[in-house]
């Protein structure tokens, strides 16, 4: 599954990504790569509890556009 993730750079040099299909599903890191890790481990914990708890899992991003 694809979502889609904002990454913006804090004042203190901490990369911050968060992904707004999953509502509070938000991580950092001291680099580009690391905050990419952070969020898709982040992601993967998000989705097995939606699934744990029997709730709906959020529409992905598809890879062509129009679709």
């Amino acid at each position: 599954m694809k979502y889609r993730i904002f990454i913006e750079q804090d004042e203190d040099g901490i990369f911050v990504a968060e992904c707004h299909s999953l509502p509070g599903c938000i991580s950092q890191g001291t680099s580009r790569k690391e905050v990419l890790e952070n969020i898709q481990d982040a992601i993967k914990g998000y989705l097995e509890s939606l699934r744990k708890h029997d709730e709906p899992v959020p529409f992905v991003i598809h890879a062509k556009a129009g679709i």
